[in-house]
């Protein structure tokens, strides 16, 4: 018996390869709805999958770490459709975040909605044309979480491994979509910012879909025990935690013209980060918190906030909650070394290996 060795790019490039298939196969049913729909499904689908694929391919490694052992699995091109369908969630969460941000770029390039504003033709009113490019990124979002249930209710599978990845991705939904819905409440003080609201809010947004999705439907799709997929959904939350906590101290102190997000913007959102409620706590919050209300609208008083936010220990409490969260999913991983296989262990110490100090 033998068993394929699959690299990060083999990976990849199946991950490419489902994508324009699945996204092509509605093309010319978004064509009979006139042009600008058409060309509202195209763009979308050119932005899916521009990014790292970080999704699928831990999908994919850890089933492949999973199934080592066995012969070739007769269900790994469903595995592939499985891992393509959660990058195309991915893609439906980030244009309702753009929306909700009111983001034109990502990663130092137009988004969708920017795309669609550019392009959008004359209009009588002020304003017509940023509402017609949003509304694109709200509709384009909806048909993308369609596409992901249906790849997933359709899955060539047995009836229980789909049953418990539809409820996997419905439990998914309901996670992203509640951190989300926090998120927001927290941004226009209508939330109260305790840091155990914000920590929740940053797992559920984040690591609940990015990496507890890939790693539990990884264990489903190999047919593992419930017992190491909640083992992998805990790796999955620490990881995704310090991911996330990781986004946030990229946004506020890191060098935009690496990381490609809009420098300063959860400071001129009013995101309330775990930053944010460290500094609350120290003796420059009034200070803090009356240029905060000014970054909106001056780059320098934004840079005036991050070097209070770094001078008052904001900057070095978030790096260590950070650390606090690798710590113990490396606990986890050596507490649990009869459980979860050597194969699997060795993907997420590759995938901690490439968290660890990152820069975009």
């Amino acid at each position: 018996m033998t068993t394929t060795v699959w690299t990060r790019d083999d990976l990849r490039l199946e991950v490419e390869q489902e994508l324009r298939e699945l996204l092509a196969r509605s093309e010319s049913a978004a064509e009979s709805y006139g042009p600008e729909f058409a060309r509202l499904w195209a763009l979308a689908s050119n932005h899916v999958g521009r990014g790292k694929l970080v999704r699928p391919l831990l999908l994919l490694e850890t089933y492949d770490a999973l199934r080592a052992a066995s012969a070739p699995s007769p269900i790994r091109s469903e595995t592939v459709r499985i891992a393509a369908a959660i990058e195309v969630l991915h893609y439906s969460f980030l244009l309702h975040d753009d929306v909700i941000d009111g983001d034109l770029f990502r990663r130092g390039r137009l988004n969708l909605i920017g795309e669609l504003g550019e392009a959008s033709p004359c209009v009588s009113r002020p304003g017509d044309g940023r509402h017609w490019a949003q509304t694109g990124g709200i509709l384009a979002g909806d048909l993308m979480l369609s596409c992901a249930h249906q790849l997933f209710a359709r899955a060539d599978l047995p009836v229980e491994q789909r049953i418990r990845l539809l409820d996997l991705l419905e439990h998914t939904v309901f996670e992203t979509t509640a951190g989300e819905f926090v998120d927001v409440g927290l941004s226009d003080g209508l939330i109260g910012p305790d840091l155990a609201t914000v920590l929740a809010m940053t797992g559920r947004k984040t690591a609940t879909y990015s990496f507890e999705l890939p790693l539990r439907a990884a264990a489903i799709l190999a047919g593992a025990s419930l017992e190491l997929e909640q083992r992998l959904r805990e790796a999955g939350w620490y990881l995704g935690l310090a991911y996330q906590l990781q986004d946030d101290l990229l946004s506020t102190f890191g060098d935009a013209e690496v990381h490609g997000k809009d420098a300063f913007s959860d400071l001129r959102e009013g995101k309330q980060t775990a930053i944010v409620c460290f500094a609350r706590l120290c003796g420059e919050w009034s200070g803090i918190e009356t240029e905060l209300s000014e970054a909106a609208y001056s780059i320098a008083a934004a840079q005036s906030v991050r070097r209070r936010l770094r001078a008052c220990g904001a900057e070095a409490f978030v790096q260590n909650l950070v650390s606090d969260q690798m710590t113990a999913f490396r606990n986890l991983l050596a507490n649990e070394s009869e459980i979860i296989p050597d194969g699997v262990q060795r993907v997420l110490l590759a995938l901690q290996a490439r968290l660890d100090g990152r820069a975009s």
